[in-house]
């Protein structure tokens, strides 16, 4: 819960219990370990079982590699990826005990951005160094890991959104707050192109999507 942005874990979690669901709001602090564990017994706890994991917590650090804080880089390392590792660890036991499940780590088409040059020279794509590392890492290690499970029926994909998601950190990447022009994606093509799949059957694991291309393939 950051109060300098709208809604919590709560409101979100009595979102979906009012329009029929079942839900519980347990907070983790993702660079610590101890955390982790105890949110995974609280939910399973709550909910019974744990059957799906969705890594989406990350951070964005702005600058250069000459700019940039060693403490910043700390961060997005225990953030981005020592903590979905952490989280996937600690929840394995419990997937396995379910007799399978699913593990969508959420990536980002900074993971293999910006390719070979010539580049553009938009200020806001100079930033994404760090933030692309750690999701390309993210990435390779869901394949490994998908490889590992593929006798637990549990499945692991990467799933990217294919543009924007309009969240408050996108907006001030763009460094143009105030500009109507700039497009967004809509968060819950996300949403959909996660229950589907969900939906398949242990075999298909290992994939690198995106939303969009799996909207449109399947006509979601």
């Amino acid at each position: 819960t950051d109060k300098r942005l709208p809604g919590t874990i709560h409101s979100v979690a009595e979102t979906i219990r009012s329009n029929g669901g079942e839900a519980t709001a347990v907070q983790m602090n993702m660079r610590d370990p101890e955390s982790i564990t105890n949110g995974v017994a609280q939910t399973v706890e709550d909910l019974g079982s744990l059957d799906i994991i969705v890594n989406n917590a990350a951070i964005l650090v702005p600058g250069s590699l000459e700019t940039v804080q060693d403490r910043h880089l700390d961060l997005i390392w225990q953030i981005d990826l020592r903590g979905p590792l952490l989280l996937m660890k600690y929840g394995l036991p419990h997937l396995k005990e379910a007799g399978g499940g699913d593990i969508i780590n959420i990536s980002s088409v900074a993971g293999v951005f910006p390719g070979s040059g010539p580049y553009d020279t938009t200020p806001s794509r100079r930033e994404g160094s760090f933030y692309g590392m750690v999701k390309s890492g993210l990435e390779r290690f869901s394949q490994g890991l998908a490889r590992e499970l593929q006798g637990d029926k549990i499945k692991v994909n990467v799933l990217s959104p294919q543009g924007r998601i309009k969240t408050p950190g996108n907006i001030w990447a763009e460094n143009d707050p105030d500009n109507p022009s700039l497009e967004f994606e809509a968060a819950d093509e996300m949403g959909r192109a996660g229950v589907w799949i969900c939906e398949q059957p242990k075999e298909y694991t290992g994939h690198i999507l995106f939303d969009q291309d799996v909207c449109n393939e399947q006509r979601l």
